[in-house]
Order: structure tokens, then sequence, then C-alpha cells
């Protein structure tokens, strides 16, 4: 199959999913995802899509749907996307921040504080909801934007690890994790673009090159979670653990710091990242990204998570476009078995929920769909979106 043939078949990928998103998703999951009598996003509906749970709210799920909301709405939503987006945001800032600017971990449905303990992922996506809430609703910006920088001068003086890098406590502890400093990225890339200002691009300089030079394994090419307090792999078994999704993540995230940069390493290094999570961390039977491999590539958690999926497709797309010949055309093939691997969680009827677990035998875990996958979606569907319009290089090349 060509390049024309396999981007055709990308372009109506996005369409479907778009479709889905804005004709189905979004709609139950801003009505029924939302809390009419206390305000903010609930964290999971049932797959029989007639209730959402009344569980606690996680610090992480509030920023990811503002964010979804306000990119769905980018991409064509006609519903009611700001007026969601700014009380989902009174309501995270009301019951989430904190008097010393950083985020709690755990609210209950009623908005009453149960876990106010300091993590640095909550941190991170704190920052990445502030920043495309600023960007899309610019009356709020400079208000959005003071916050952000608050709680970026917490970080700074209270969590900064003495070599690169964050602390995820005070006093320190171990171990240090690099998932949240991938968030954290995602986060300073964004403030940057939208014209942050410098200590974003130093923030996200700061954490790429900590990737680079200590996340990544030199001999392997893939990418660990967990470090000890000097930054090397965790003695125990975690730090053996690496999980393919963040290898993708990482891969379509380095890439976007090294065409801003002009980084070839960096760029080599997203290149490698992505060939070993395809080589090593998708399951031959079920096609699709596992959530977890040693770091000898022996299966250590082959369960599939949905959000896995989404990464897959986001660095097949990325690596795509800066590549040409067969290299583009394997990059092409990739994205669209990563679809086809995503569309497998999907949930027929009622349309617009998800499974979020694929067992080893095949089998989905039956549980309720959560909302924190939602996050994942969209941006992949966004991802698909430029397939349409960006400037492919000559294949010739």
């Amino acid at each position: 199959m060509n390049d024309d043939a396999d981007v055709a078949w990308l372009c109506e990928a996005s369409d479907r999913w778009t479709n889905w998103l804005l004709g189905a998703a979004m709609p139950l999951w801003a009505g029924l995802g939302v809390d009419p009598v206390n305000g903010g996003f609930q964290e999971a509906i049932d797959v029989d899509g007639r209730q959402a749970l009344a569980i606690p709210r996680r610090g992480r799920v509030q920023p990811r749907q503002i964010y979804s909301v306000i990119e769905a709405g980018r991409l064509g939503w006609t519903g009611d996307w700001e007026g969601i987006a700014n009380r989902a945001l009174d309501w995270y800032l009301g019951r989430f921040r904190l008097n010393d600017g950083t985020f709690a971990d755990l609210v209950a449905p009623d908005g009453a504080l149960l876990e106010s303990r300091f993590d640095l992922y909550n941190q991170a996506f704190a920052l990445f909801g502030l920043a495309h809430a600023a960007a899309a609703l610019p009356e709020r910006r400079a208000d959005l934007e003071a916050i952000a920088i608050t709680l970026l001068d917490r970080l700074e003086t209270q969590y900064r690890h003495p070599q690169a890098g964050f602390e995820e406590s005070v006093p320190a502890s171990e171990p240090l994790r690099a998932n949240p400093h991938m968030h954290l990225l995602e986060a300073a890339l964004f403030w940057e673009r939208i014209g942050g200002g410098a200590r974003w691009s130093a923030l996200a300089d700061g954490i790429m090159e900590l990737a680079l030079a200590r996340f990544i394994d030199p001999t392997t090419g893939a990418l660990r979670e967990y470090f000890t307090r000097d930054w090397r792999p965790m003695p125990d078994d975690r730090g053996r653990q690496i999980e393919p999704g963040h290898l993708f993540e990482w891969a379509w995230l380095a890439l976007r710091w090294a065409k801003k940069r002009n980084r070839a390493d960096a760029t080599t290094a997203a290149r490698r990242l992505f060939d070993v999570g395809e080589a090593r961390g998708i399951c031959p039977t079920r096609k699709v990204a596992v959530l977890e491999v040693n770091d000898d590539f022996s299966p250590r958690a082959p369960v599939a998570r949905l959000w896995g999926q989404t990464e897959w497709i986001k660095a097949a797309l990325a690596l795509a476009l800066v590549s040409s010949g067969t290299e583009r055309r394997h990059y092409l093939s990739s994205a669209r078995q990563a679809v086809a691997a995503l569309e497998m969680f999907l949930v027929d009827d009622p349309v617009g929920l998800w499974r979020d677990k694929l067992g080893e035998d095949g089998r989905f875990v039956a549980e309720p769909a959560p909302a924190s996958s939602l996050y994942h979606i969209v941006c992949a569907i966004s991802e698909l979106q430029h397939v349409r319009h960006c400037t492919w290089p000559d294949a010739s090349r």
C-alpha cells in the first residue's frame, strides 16, 4: 500500500473518530459526565450509559476533562464547551487549589477535601489544564497564568531536585518518577506555544535533557519509570518497569521538542523509543500495546489499557511526518494498526463510552468507563485531524 492510500485511510479514520467524539462522546460526557448538583466532572460512567459513579474525584482528572471539552470545541463541537469549561474550572480551582498554590489529590463528590497530599503528577495536569484554559478563554488568561506561575514558583522553590527535575515530596523520598515529568514537559511546551515566556521553555528544556541523560537507557533505548535520589534506576523490581505506552508518549513529546530546538539527538531518541515500543510492547496475538514489560522485554503486565493505543497513534503519526520513503510507509502502517487497536476498546451501545482494560485472555474487564481516558482519546483525534492539514515531505527523498 502506498503513502496516499495510507493517508486516505487515516483521513477517513479521522472523520469517523471526530464524528464519534462530537456526535456521541461529548454529549454524553458533557451531560451525564458532569455533576448537575455539586458541579465538576464525574470520575466514571457505567457502561450501560445510565448513571455516573458517585465516587471521589481525582486531582488529575478535572483538568484533563477541562482540556477535553476545550479541544472538542476547537475540533467543531457545537455544545456549550465554553460554559462547561468555565464552570468546571471554577469548581476545580475552588475545591482542589490549596493555600500554598499546589493542588490536592482527592475531593469528595460534594467538594469536601479528602486528601491534600502533594503529588507531582497532579501539579503537572494542573499546569496543563490551566494552559489550555488560558488559551481558549482569553478573558481569564491573566488570572489563570498567574495561578500557573504561582504553582511553578512553588515547584521550583520547594520541590526542585538538586541535580535536575523535581522531587516527589518534602522531605525528599524515593522513588523519583519519570511520568510526572513527562506531563510537566507536555504542559510547558503548550505554555511556550501560547507565549507564556522563557520560564516555560526552560522547564521543557530541563526535563527533556533529564530524559535524554537519565530516563532513557542508552543500551536498549527504552525509558524507565522509577529512579533513586541520584536519578539511577531503582535497584528493586520497580527499576525494571517499562511501559510501552509511555515510550510512545515520550517519543511524541521528544519530537515536538526536537523540532523547536533543532535537536537531532532528540529525534533519534524518539525513533528508538518508538521502535522499542512497537517491537517489544505490542502483543502479536491481540495486536494491542500492553501495559508493562520488564527491562529485558519479558512480559510484566500483559493487560492492555486504552490509553496506550492512543499514544501509539500519536507517535506513529508524528514520526511519519518527519520521515520519507519506506520509513514513512512503515509509520503510516503502524498508525493504522494503532487506530484499529483503539477501536477495539469502544462500546457499541451506548455509543460514546469505552472499555479500559483488555486482559491477556482477550476479554475486557467489566467495569465503568473512566473519565480519565477521554483526554487520551481527544489528543489522538487531534493528531489524526492534523493528518488532513499537514504538508507531507517529498516521498522521493
